[in-house]
């Protein structure tokens, strides 16, 4: 897959440092990653959350931290639209949110 919103990421682990290892490793699964429906994110990670408009909800960090985002399947494209803490996400629609 290609993940075409590196820059937010990078922001945020510059301002959350403790999530730094967490977010660069999902980084290097997604690159890897050939995805082509939504039951194989799934299969790869199994805490994930299925949305509707192709959207994803990963917990990062033992689920410190929640990261959204577009998966264009097609093209194989990821689009990060939010990341942050839990009472960040809470405050946010998991289905619109474009932090970025």
């Amino acid at each position: 897959m290609h993940l075409v919103s590196l820059p937010p990421l990078l922001s945020f682990i510059a301002k959350h440092p403790d999530a730094k290892q967490s977010v660069l490793a999902w980084c290097d699964e997604v690159k890897k990653a050939k995805w082509r429906q939504p039951t194989d994110i799934k299969a790869q990670y199994a805490s994930v959350s299925i949305l509707k408009n192709r959207r994803v909800v990963f917990n990062l960090k033992g689920n410190e931290y929640r990261l959204i985002v577009a998966v264009a399947y097609q093209m194989g494209f990821v689009y990060v639209k939010f990341i942050g803490s839990h009472i960040d996400y809470d405050a946010v629609d998991a289905n619109t949110v474009e932090q970025f």
